[in-house]
């Protein structure tokens, strides 16, 4: 029965989190808890030597020993203050170091995880759990080892300083406890739906900022100012109330503790001043030993009574941590995963059908070879499977069905570090790090030197741009590249795929934020950048893939036509449809552009 509750003890989010902690921080808490200890002992031989004290001050045949007595009392709450310090100290020290290890772990986590993950959690989910969960684990850990070390030995110290100094008056002490835990049992009734519902409505908050931030054009153009309003002061109020809720409970404790403690006080002073019978008359040294024990005993049973109320609190934010840290990751790397091995970059779905979960198949039965070093294009009409072809393409999804290959080998038998040094990416929204210029392009090849980006730069005809700028490459972009037009932003991304020179270049319309003339400067660049490279490329402008070796075209994920551009628009079907609606040139136009290829 003991093994299976401690069994049951250890797997639960609280012996996880302690196991965990005190096995990596146990140094740290080793010092923490021998500080408690003599704090504890000190305290309790504080109020023993009140007995000492005030018969030196009463008593003419001690008064020879007060000078000893206070180099007593001196030496004693002197090594109280240094326990005091080492113990707060080494506390923080492993408290931090407990946040910090949660949030790195969490982070690590977080990065391993697929795209489908972070498409089912919001942001502002995330984020909330990573600082209000990692911040929980290290106030339930402050909160366990002060109680059951600082506390309980305090409070078991100067109860035995009482039962020493007077035994019959010491039971009108342990009344008090029963009291008080009935008083608990009541708070405890609320407090987790309290918490899980404030950190609720704290997700909101920030969910809200981080809409204001990215959609502040939108919230400006459609004055839509007083209704994030609205949202943001119905989330504050909704914590605050919840706050207030809280402390209410948390703050039941401390009044109930004081008033019990004064009847306590009461009836210590009533009863001795009345004598027991039977028992020697204490002297004044003894009952102030005893009533300054009862009176420091408040504090540590105060606290204790408000530990399980505070562990509560804690464990709703803790759960949360480790409910994201357990989820399982269905996009996993094989434990005997092989490197995908150098070749000519000849990419295959075989018979891969793919559906996202809980949805209808988004790709059927699909069957494409994209032959190496040439670049075949992805058309149609959106939400046809596209986009979803080049996600199977950089394994952010494994095929419900068939097999996604590169020279022959199964994704998901290889490393995914070795894929992605084999893939590079460019899509049609660009993401930018809050950095400079430099270590945004050189975030493809951490390796490369000023001159090979440089190099790369103007290869996407980005170089010109950027010298402009204040600081030329070591201008700060801002946040996703709040400072730089979209135009400018894809050359970046264009010149941080150029100088990653990998073997499979993927293009998800890589020139959509592009004005006519830079789209033909970059164009020309991706004709140097796609030799001998096999390249995947989607775009609904049909003028950037007149060009290509092979043209697919995929509705409802199926491939319904291939061929090269000559070849399609011969067949008179959906590509020559699609077309003739971008070029709208009349019946010598469309000719025209198929004799140029």
């Amino acid at each position: 029965m003991l093994g299976r509750a401690w069994k049951k003890w250890r797997s639960g989010y609280m012996g996880r989190l302690i196991g965990e902690s005190f096995y990596a921080q146990g140094p740290l808490y080793l010092v923490a808890v021998i500080a408690m200890i003599t704090v504890a002992v000190t305290t309790a031989g504080a109020a023993y030597m009140m007995e000492y004290i005030v018969d030196a001050m009463t008593s003419p045949e001690m008064r020879g020993w007060a000078h000893l007595i206070a180099l007593g009392v001196v030496c004693l709450f002197l090594a109280k203050a240094i326990a005091s310090y080492i113990q707060s100290v080494f506390l923080a020290r492993a408290g931090n170091r407990i946040v910090a290890a949660q949030q790195e772990k969490l982070y690590r986590s977080l990065l391993r995880r697929g795209l489908a993950f972070f498409n089912e959690n919001e942001s502002s989910n995330l984020l909330m759990r990573t600082t209000q969960g990692a911040n929980s684990a290290r106030r339930l850990i402050d909160v366990l080892v002060t109680g059951f070390v600082r506390d309980a030995l305090t409070l078991i110290g100067l109860v035995v300083v009482m039962l020493y100094q007077q035994p019959v008056l010491s039971i009108m002490f342990f009344v008090v406890g029963p009291l008080a835990l009935l008083g608990v049992r009541y708070i405890l009734k609320n407090v987790r739906s309290i918490m899980q519902a404030e950190l609720q409505s704290l997700a909101e908050i920030i969910r809200v900022l981080q809409e204001t931030s990215v959609g502040i054009k939108v919230i400006k153009v459609f004055a839509l100012e007083d209704r994030m309003t609205d949202r943001m002061d119905a989330a504050i109020h909704k914590v605050e109330h919840r706050s207030n809720e809280i402390a209410r409970l948390q703050a039941i404790a401390s009044p109930l503790m004081e008033f019990l403690a004064g009847l306590a006080v009461a009836g210590v002073l009533i009863v001795s001043t009345l004598g027991i019978a039977g028992t020697a008359p204490p002297t004044a040294g003894q009952l102030m030993s005893f009533i300054t024990a009862l009176l420091m005993a408040y504090e540590p049973a105060k606290r204790l009574s408000r530990m399980r109320v505070q562990i509560e609190a804690c464990m709703v934010g803790v759960s949360m941590l480790f409910q994201l840290l357990d989820q399982e990751e269905p996009m996993q790397e094989k434990p005997d995963a092989q490197e995908l091995l150098s070749g000519p970059g000849e990419v295959r779905l075989r018979d891969v059908s793919f559906a996202y979960t809980g949805a209808t198949p988004v790709i059927n039965n699909m069957d494409i070879t994209f032959e190496a070093g040439k670049t075949t294009a992805l058309v149609g009409q959106s939400g046809g499977g596209k986009s979803t072809v080049l996600g199977l393409l950089m394994r952010f999804y494994d095929p419900t069905t068939g097999s996604v290959e590169i020279d022959g080998q199964d994704l998901r038998d290889v490393t995914f570090a070795s894929l992605r040094r084999k893939i590079s990416f460019v899509g049609q929204d660009t993401f930018l790090f809050s950095s400079s210029i430099m270590e945004n392009l050189r975030c493809s090849a951490p390796d490369a030197s000023d001159e090979e980006v440089i190099t790369a730069a103007k290869a996407a005809h980005a170089h010109d741009f950027i010298m402009g700028l204040p600081k030329g490459y070591d201008t700060q972009v801002g946040e996703n590249g709040a400072f730089l037009s979209g135009g400018q932003k894809q050359r970046l991304a264009i010149a941080r795929a150029i100088l990653r020179n990998a073997e499979i270049l993927l293009l998800d319309e890589a020139t959509s934020a592009l004005d006519t003339e830079s789209e033909a400067l970059v164009k020309s660049a991706l004709e140097t950048l796609t030799q001998n490279v096999t390249v995947v490329v989607i775009a609904h402008r049909l003028s950037t893939i007149l060009e290509a070796d092979c043209i697919v075209v995929i509705r409802d994920g199926t491939v319904i036509e291939k061929g090269n551009l000559n070849e399609l628009l011969e067949q008179n079907g959906s590509f020559k449809s699609l077309f003739d609606q971008q070029f709208k040139t009349g019946d010598a136009g469309a000719p025209l552009v198929a004799q140029q290829n």
